[in-house]
């Protein structure tokens, strides 16, 4: 995964007046924390974080005075209208340091012909990874599945280095079958029978 570089300022105000005067000025407050260290409190520039959110699991590489520090996304708090950032929490890590997260999962191939529809119990996996090898996501054939045939996590192909957190058997997919809408139809037909005689 490409690491993303930020600059960073320290924050000295807090509270919400202080966050309302951050975010006019298009910046947005964060925290840092990790490895035992006193928190770390920051200002970021506000679009050029939007913009590295949009990958899941981001690596970034924030420069505060002068220091380098790794860091991952570990919270995001948007504005429940606008959708805007209004604050994160990120997580301090190391190169070869193990961490583990939320991956997306995606389907793809066709169902079994006959109307299946094809759910989502789960739509991520908790996974361990290498902190600068997160992978951004899994994707999972469902290929020729039929009515009530389901995706474990267990079943789920990770890639090298990945190792699946939590339970195996969890249902992430399943295949629901195809109402029947036949009997309804029937009884609609008797109906007016009834009604004719």
């Amino acid at each position: 995964m490409a690491e993303v570089k930020l600059a960073a300022q320290i924050r000295t105000e807090f509270g919400k007046g202080a966050a309302r005067r951050t975010r006019r000025a298009n910046q947005v407050p964060a925290v840092v924390y990790g490895h035992g260290a006193e928190p770390v409190h920051i200002t970021l520039p506000g679009h050029a974080l939007m913009m590295a959110l949009k990958t899941a699991n981001v690596l970034i590489g924030l420069d505060i005075d002068g220091k380098s520090t790794l860091v991952i996304p570990k919270a995001v708090q948007r504005n429940a209208l606008k959708g805007d950032i209004e604050h994160v929490d990120l997580l301090t890590v190391k190169r070869g340091e193990k961490v583990t997260v939320e991956i997306a999962v995606h389907a793809e191939g066709e169902l079994a012909p006959g109307g299946n529809l094809l759910e989502y119990v789960q739509n991520t996996l908790h996974v361990e990874a290498e902190a600068t090898h997160i992978p951004e996501s899994v994707t999972v054939s469902v290929e020729g599945l039929d009515g009530g045939a389901s995706v474990h996590a267990k079943d789920i192909e990770l890639p090298e280095g990945v190792v699946l957190v939590g339970d195996e058997d969890a249902v992430i997919l399943q295949v629901v079958a195809a109402q029947a809408e036949e009997p309804a139809a029937e009884g609609a037909e008797e109906a007016e029978e009834v009604v004719e005689a």
